[in-house]
């Protein structure tokens, strides 16, 4: 897999500084800084620190399954041009260098919807999707009654884990930002499903997990 980032602070230098410090004990194989600017912090092949406690699917460790990519944004502005143009470039190298589907490249959010929010609010899930380097919904709109247990089913089979008041908000955060704060939508519904469907990361016989 792949994770995005945002590191959070306030200069591409000091979280260069942050991740090569043994003392914090976290680390990425990649920083993008906000004019293009990129390094290389651990070499694809060996285990970077990023993701910490969470899961995808099946993958419950999932720093020996991925690839981390921090993005130097504090959470709250728009992710510059020159920095979305190097992230496109790193990550065409990457899925071609190991194989990796558009369904693969997660958020942080995704894997840890209990306790992160990036790449958030701000980054262009859409962009990546339109260039073949993530995934989003063909379906957004609903005719159904919104049924919680349907959606944690298919949100389990995207690759969600977790209690469902997180999973909502993880979803919603990478996909319908618009809707936070609002009961579970009958949209809501049928964008899972159809992100379930094209894109199932469990067989109908993982959902018991």
């Amino acid at each position: 897999m792949v994770v995005l980032h945002y590191t959070g602070m306030e200069s591409a230098e000091a979280s260069l500084e942050r991740l090569a410090a043994p003392e914090f004990e976290v680390s990425a194989h990649y920083v993008i800084a906000p004019d293009g600017r990129v390094w290389r912090m651990v070499a694809e092949d060996k285990r970077a620190w990023h993701a910490g406690r969470g899961c995808w699917g099946v993958v419950e460790d999932v720093n020996s399954h991925s690839i981390g990519i921090e993005l130097q944004n504090n959470g709250l502005e728009p992710f510059a041009e020159p920095q979305m143009e190097r992230l496109e470039a790193v990550l065409q190298g990457v899925l071609g260098r190991w194989s990796v589907s558009p369904e693969r490249v997660i958020g942080h959010s995704d894997l840890a919807p209990d306790r992160k929010i990036d790449p958030g609010l701000r980054f262009d899930w859409l962009r990546l999707a339109k260039r073949g380097l993530a995934v989003w919904p063909e379906v957004f709109e609903g005719d159904c009654a919104p049924d919680e247990a349907e959606f944690m089913q298919c949100a389990q089979r995207f690759g969600y884990r977790g209690a469902f008041a997180h999973v909502l908000s993880a979803f919603r955060l990478r996909f319908r930002p618009w809707a936070r704060d609002m009961p579970l939508q009958s949209t809501d519904l049928a964008v899972i499903r159809d992100l379930s469907m094209r894109y199932p990361c469990l067989d109908a016989g993982d959902l018991s997990i």
